[in-house]
This record gives structure tokens, C-alpha cells and sequence, in this order.
């Protein structure tokens, strides 16, 4: 029975740590580098206990909802109408910036396997391809994205294996606490998985204790795998210089674009790259087939016949239509996404619906997550902070 318990826990673990990894990843080396690994890594360390904090807040408020719910409801019920409007207007700005970010990232890799093609043609070619087994439904999701899933997991251990022996550890002494700071939205990003509590709450039976220690083993596998990609990229490609990690920035290059440029290992170079288009194909269909679902329960829309064509043409054409414009929005669209829409969804309206649960409708929780108002007014004092860093960056 031990056994079978654990491997529920590790079921949601996985769920939460596959729900954070994705295509945000390959934006981590690029913007941290301006900060060094030292001073990053205690960014890494921030956000993986701010992110899982949160959503214990999370879970704290979806054990007291009906099934079924999600965030728009809960918002409704804790915050009034404005906060239903608040979270609706979020939500869709988060979704449509990491649409923006997965289009421009995806299109460039495509780019790069087929160097003849123009940039706007083969962002047009990875949504088609793509948004066409959304448009079918969640079992055409499924069935590629397992294909997918395996293609990631065995490219990342093929780039770990063929990247450590080009490791230079004279990268790792560049430090700068500064420039560290425009890290910080797009690593908080990298830890998002609320958006999934009340259906985790669900499917751990609202066991509190199983909820917390899926938390903390998704999130702190989602740290190790992030960790384990950083020390690769920045022990292999400098930070200044032509090529570096600091002029990748600049280009909104994601990290594995530098790496042809450095290592000695040729084939690297490609394995990156389909590590690349497996990170951002799965993070890609993840996102919009939930968005999609979004717009047609939100716009109480049936999926068939044209108005199933409509509900798709609001998910996929706005973002489109913006990278097409630019299609050098990948690390703007993910700042944009961190340090506006993931900091108010998955930060601050958690600390507000808890603040109103507690101390306006004074509900009896049969959970309490441990900090109390001091810790709930920290929390939205950091959400502040991230907003102005959003700001600065923009």
C-alpha cells in the first residue's frame, strides 16, 4: 500500500514538474548570464521557494472549491467580479505572450534546419503543423506529444553526455549582482505550474499532505533539470564577445543559437537544436490546447462547426500575427509573460484570494498554509518588485 501511496505522489510530482519544464528553459543561460552563475543560482533558489509557496496558497483555496473549478471561479468567489475580470484579462495576456515567445522560438529552429526558408514562412509552417493537432482535440495531443516527450528526454541526456567535455570552468567566475536582477521574471515563469492546482487537488483527493510533497518534488526536479542545462550552456559559451551569451541577448537568441560557435563537438550543436524544437513543440501544445479550452469554456463556445473554427482563430492568430511583425520576441515576449502576466496569476492572486479567505470571509480552512499576514504582505511586496523589474526590462 506504501508503494502504491508513493507512486501517486510521484504521479503528481511529474505532473508539476512536466507542467514547469518547457520552452522557457532555453531562455534560462541567455538572461542569467548577465548576472553570472553564482548570483543566478540564488535567483534559482528564490523563485523555486517563492513558486512553490504559491502554489501551496493555491491549494490551500482549492480544497475549499467544488471540483471542476478554476481560477476565473475561484478568483470570482474570493475577489468579486473585478478579480473574475482581473484574472480573465491576465490570463489571456500571459497566454498570448508565451504564444508569441513558442511561435518566434519555434520558427527560428525550424529556420535553422532549413536555412533557405524565410523566417515568416516557417513560423506560418510550426503553428500549422502544430495547431492542427490541437484543433483535433486532447488524444491528438497525446499521441504526439509522447513522441515529442521521448525526443526531449533522450536529446537532453545526449547533450549532457556530449556537452561536459567542453566545459570551461573560467565562465563561471563572471559575476554581477546588478545585472542579475533581469533574470528574475523569466526563472519565476520557469516554475509556473499553478495554473494546474485544482486539477492536482483533484487527482491527489485533496490530500493536503500528498498536494505538498508532489509540490516540492516537481518543483526541485524542475530546479536540478534547469541547474544541470545552465552549468552546461554557460561552461561552454562565454559571456561577452561576438557570439557570447550577452549578444545572444541582445538578438533575443535562445542558448542553444551561441553553441556552434564554441564547441568542439559538431554534433552538439544539432543536438541542441532538436532539443530545442522538442522543448518549445511540447510546451507549445500544452499551452494552447489549455488556452483553447480557456476560450471555449470562458466564451461558453460549443467546439464544433464554425464556432470550434472561431474558438481557434482567437487562440491562434493574434500571437500570430505579432511574431509575424517581429519575429525576435522570444526572450521579450517571455519577459512580458514572467514580469507581468505570470507575476499577477500565479503570485500576487494567490496571496490576495488567501488574504480574503482568512481575514475578510473569515472561513475555517480545514488547511492552513504556515505564514500569516507578515508572509501574505511579502509575497505581494515581491510581486511589486518583479513588476517594476518587468518595467525596467521593457
Amino acid at each position: 500500500m506504501k508503494q502504491l501511496h508513493f507512486g501517486h505522489v510521484l504521479g503528481g510530482a511529474f505532473l508539476v514538474g512536466g507542467t514547469s519544464i518547457g520552452a522557457g528553459m532555453l531562455a534560462l543561460p541567455v538572461v542569467s548570464s548577465l548576472g553570472g552563475f553564482f548570483p543566478s543560482l540564488l535567483i534559482y533558489i528564490i523563485s523555486l521557494i517563492v513558486m512553490s509557496y504559491t502554489a501551496l496558497l493555491y491549494a490551500e483555496i482549492s480544497i475549499n472549491m467544488p471540483k471542476d473549478s478554476n481560477l476565473i471561479s475561484m478568483s470570482e468567489k474570493y475577489l468579486g467580479k473585478f478579480g473574475k475580470i482581473f484574472c480573465w484579462f491576465v490570463y489571456l495576456f500571459l497566454f498570448y505572450c508565451l504564444s508569441v515567445a513558442y511561435l518566434s522560438g519555434g520558427g527560428k529552429i525550424v529556420q535553422g534546419f532549413f536555412e533557405f526558408l524565410p523566417i515568416n514562412f516557417t513560423i506560418v509552417l510550426f503553428l500549422i503543423f502544430l495547431a492542427s493537432f490541437i484543433y483535433f482535440g486532447a488524444k491528438a495531443v497525446d499521441r504526439l506529444n509522447i513522441l515529442l516527450v521521448i525526443g526531449l528526454i533522450v536529446s537532453y541526456f545526449l547533450f549532457i553526455y556530449f556537452g561536459a567535455k567542453d566545459l570551461n570552468f573560467k565562465n563561471f567566475y563572471f559575476f554581477d549582482i546588478k545585472h542579475s536582477f533581469i533574470s528574475f521574471p523569466i526563472i519565476l515563469l520557469s516554475f509556473g505550474f499553478q495554473g494546474i492546482m485544482p486539477s492536482l487537488t483533484y487527482y491527489m483527493n485533496k490530500d493536503y499532505k500528498k498536494i505538498r510533497l508532489a509540490i516540492l518534488l516537481g518543483t526541485f526536479m524542475a530546479f536540478f533539470v534547469y541547474l544541470i542545462f545552465e552549468l552546461l550552456i554557460l561552461g561552454i559559451v562565454p559571456i561577452e564577445g561576438p557570439f557570447g551569451l550577452k549578444d545572444a541577448f541582445n538578438k533575443g537568441y535562445n542558448a542553444i543559437i551561441p553553441l556552434k560557435h564554441f564547441t568542439k563537438v559538431n554534433i552538439l550543436y544539432y543536438i541542441g537544436q532538436f532539443f530545442s524544437f522538442f522543448a518549445i513543440t511540447t510546451s507549445y501544445l500544452g499551452v494552447n490546447l489549455g488556452f483553447f479550452d480557456f476560450i471555449a469554456d470562458g466564451l461558453k463556445l460549443p467546439k464544433k462547426g464554425f464556432k470550434k473554427l472561431l474558438i481557434a482563430l482567437l487562440t491562434f492568430i493574434p500571437p500570430l500575427i505579432i511574431s509575424l511583425i517581429n519575429p525576435n520576441l522570444f526572450l521579450k515576449a517571455l519577459n512580458y509573460a514572467g514580469g507581468f502576466g505570470g507575476v499577477l496569476l500565479l503570485i500576487l492572486l494567490p496571496a490576495l484570494m488567501v488574504w480574503s479567505s482568512r481575514y475578510f470571509k473569515n472561513e475555517i480552512n480545514s488547511v492552513k498554509v504556515v505564514g500569516g499576514k507578515p508572509v501574505l504582505l511579502l509575497i505581494m511586496l515581491f510581486s511589486l518588485f518583479i513588476i517594476s523589474i518587468g518595467f525596467i526590462n521593457f
